[in-house]
């Protein structure tokens, strides 16, 4: 006899779209805990097997972390991400810096060159909420800025794929930088990033290149230290 695959039912599916929205819209960003099972239960109305389904389906897709005894965790914002978080959680972090620095240089040179007024109202925006967060000593809120940051800087290069590469990146990254940052938040250890800013606006290419190239490789060696 000739094996079928199991049909999952159009419910669930209903329920792993209406999951997969909350992390994509970033209602439940990276790193949050999702509502418990049965607070799930209540908010769509559907039996906890459907919810159970749901859940375990976006973990097998690398969206969701189930920790037993904590709750379940979200890890990443697309299938892909999920994919290169597991691929790359535990990879050098000396290749990763090479790789931030390598896909950050040439959207920086790309940026300078196309960005636009949206663009840079959209940094200046980030850099106050980025410099914001630091003087509070919230490093959850930093890294998350700092992250958002880089990657308006490689959307100002309005390369729709190397966008979406490094998006599908941040995740992995952002776990990089919250681990070059630590719990604790010390005034004359920030990185400034005006120079790297200033550089797009003014249309700059090579100094932004030479600029998003060295933070990288800098938070590199302040984690070597």
């Amino acid at each position: 006899m000739a094996l079928t695959s199991p049909r999952r039912s159009a419910l669930a599916d209903q329920v792993i779209a209406q999951l997969r929205n909350q992390i994509t819209s970033g209602e439940w960003p990276v790193g949050s805990r999702i509502p418990t099972e049965p607070e799930l239960v209540e908010q769509l109305g559907v039996a906890r097997n459907t919810v159970r389904e749901a859940v375990r389906a976006l973990a097998h897709n690398g969206l969701l972390d189930i920790r037993q005894g904590s709750g379940t965790y979200v890890v990443a914002t697309s299938e892909l991400a999920g994919v290169m978080h597991r691929r790359f959680a535990d990879a050098d972090p000396r290749h990763v810096a090479e790789l931030r620095s390598t896909l950050e240089s040439s959207a920086a040179r790309l940026a300078a060159l196309r960005r636009t007024e949206r663009d840079m109202r959209q940094l200046d925006t980030l850099m106050e909420r980025r410099g914001a967060a630091w003087v509070a000593g919230d490093a959850e809120a930093f890294v998350a800025a700092d992250a958002t940051l880089h990657l308006a800087v490689v959307a100002a290069s309005h390369n729709d794929v190397l966008t979406e590469l490094y998006a599908d990146l941040n995740d992995v990254l952002r776990d990089y930088l919250r681990d070059d940052v630590g719990p604790e938040l010390h005034p004359e250890e920030l990185m400034d990033h005006s120079r790297l800013v200033e550089a797009i606006r003014a249309g700059d290419a090579d100094t932004a290149a030479a600029e998003a190239a060295a933070h990288a490789l800098d938070c590199l060696r302040e984690r070597a230290r």
